[in-house]
């Protein structure tokens, strides 16, 4: 009795899948040893985006739908110094988010996926009119050049206590 009680432990053991736990994907830059350099960006190419521990985002000093941010994202990005109030090329856009401690995971995560949807959107559109094709299906060389077009710069700041006013 015991042997077989081990053999269907190990059988057991042997057979059971563990589930992995999943999380956000991003590449983080890479460990220098040189402090970074003390440059300040110009404010019109940083667009800042607030969480409140209510889930209320904050754009610009303005509230705003997290339903709009993905086309407000793709209009400071691809600006082209066009309007004075959003980035002067989108290589110098940069995108500033901040949350509250208090705000939800489902909130941070939609506006992560908001952000990253804009650049994506932009992207696929660069690749269909340079390569006639999306950006999914480009070499790794044309998916380089895509990129380097609209390189995504995400600046996370360390959550801290802000009213829902602010």
């Amino acid at each position: 009795m015991a042997d077989i009680a081990f053999l269907l432990l190990i059988f057991f053991l042997v057979t059971t899948t563990m589930d992995i736990d999943k999380g956000i994907i991003s590449t983080l830059p890479p460990i220098s040893d040189e402090p970074p350099p003390d440059t300040q960006a110009n404010k019109r190419n940083v667009l800042n985006i607030l969480v409140n521990k209510r889930d209320e985002l904050l754009v610009k000093g303005e509230p705003l739908l997290v339903d709009d941010l993905r086309e407000l994202i793709k209009k400071h990005v691809n600006n082209n110094g066009r309007d004075p109030n959003f980035s002067d090329s989108p290589n110098d856009a940069i995108v500033s988010l901040k949350n509250d401690r208090g705000t939800t995971y489902d909130m941070y995560v939609q506006v992560l996926n908001e952000i990253r949807g804009g650049y994506n959107e932009l992207r696929e559109d660069l690749a269909m009119s340079k390569f006639g094709i999306g950006f999914n299906d480009l070499t790794k060389e044309q998916k380089k050049e895509v990129t380097k077009e609209y390189p995504l710069k995400l600046s996370e700041a360390e959550p801290e206590e802000f009213s829902a006013e602010s």
